[in-house]
């Protein structure tokens, strides 16, 4: 793994930085970049934005790795009072939302978190939406999967997401790419040992073309999350190859990450999704995606600078 990526996901689970960076004075400013606010309102302002641009959107209430049963309710509601404004506001036919389960109870109740899960997904069904369950380190993917399972019994819609950098999502994606199952393709933002993932960049690319392909020659709807201009070209020539055309899979990209190519793309006729996190608990994304992409790192760490 990358000595600089390595250390930003360390400083993700520190409380030193975490309150050095929440407190500088240009903080805020920047991560406007990258979360949409910390209301339902503002969230919503931002899914009206994006929506009358073209794109699509899937939002996500921030918080992760709950230990505590009124925190996840907590979340419950968040998630309950978004999906009634994005009905109310005409905006549930462009915007779903994606759910982290540890979130709502994941990682000291399973039964809690299905439980949660399918408050939501009943709440989305009412609002005219759909849900995604996010996917986090490797010691969740079997429980998220389980989870997946039991939700899709109600409710086939409920899409899945995969990450390339581990070495069993080829078998996970075989087994979801059937009909009607929506499945979002990443390549995986959490540290994870060598023994279940790629550490190789290299290798976490050829892993999500293979997992693409499979995709693409499922019966599934595939999503696309990706930034990298070499991988969107080359699941462009990949869906042709398919005989998948606009509107049979989808890009993602993240909030204020590429927005001039998310508007290319939906020009030319493609569905483009954007991952629209808000809510107050927003440092533990922002490192992620620090890591994720050095440029992201540099633009911070620049405003930092010339601002704090």
């Amino acid at each position: 793994m990358n000595p600089l990526r390595s250390l930003i996901l360390a400083a993700a689970r520190n409380g030193t930085i975490r309150r050095l960076v929440a407190t500088a004075p240009v903080s805020r400013d920047v991560v406007r970049r990258f979360v949409a606010g910390e209301t339902t309102a503002e969230a919503v302002a931002v899914t009206r934005r994006l929506v009358d641009s073209g794109l699509t959107v899937t939002l996500d209430h921030l918080g992760e790795d709950t230990t505590d049963a009124a925190l996840a309710e907590q979340t419950v509601q968040a998630y309950l009072e978004l999906l009634d404004q994005l009905h109310a506001e005409g905006l549930s036919d462009r915007a779903e939302v994606s759910v982290k389960l540890s979130a709502v109870g994941q990682m000291f109740d399973e039964d809690l978190a299905l439980a949660n899960a399918k408050r939501i997904c009943a709440a989305a069904e009412a609002a005219g939406t759909t849900v995604t369950l996010d996917m986090e380190d490797h010691t969740t993917t079997d429980s998220t999967l389980r989870i997946l399972g039991e939700l899709r019994s109600t409710w086939p819609w409920v899409g899945a997401v995969l990450q390339s950098y581990l070495h069993r999502t080829l078998d996970d994606v075989t087994a979801l790419a059937t009909s009607g199952s929506r499945v979002r393709l990443c390549k995986g933002a959490y540290k994870e040992p060598e023994t279940v993932a790629f550490q190789d960049p290299i290798e976490v690319d050829k892993s999500y073309v293979r997992c693409a392909n499979a995709l693409l020659a499922g019966d599934g709807y595939p999503k696309f999350a990706t930034h990298d201009p070499r991988l969107v070209r080359i699941i462009g020539e990949r869906a042709d190859a398919h005989g998948r055309k606009p509107g049979s899979f989808e890009h993602q990209m993240l909030f204020g990450i590429r927005p001039d190519e998310q508007l290319r793309l939906a020009q030319l006729g493609h569905t483009v999704r954007v991952y629209v996190p808000y809510g107050g608990e927003w440092y533990g994304y922002l490192m992620r995606r620090m890591a994720e992409r050095p440029a992201n790192t540099a633009f911070f760490l620049r405003a930092l600078a010339s601002r704090s």
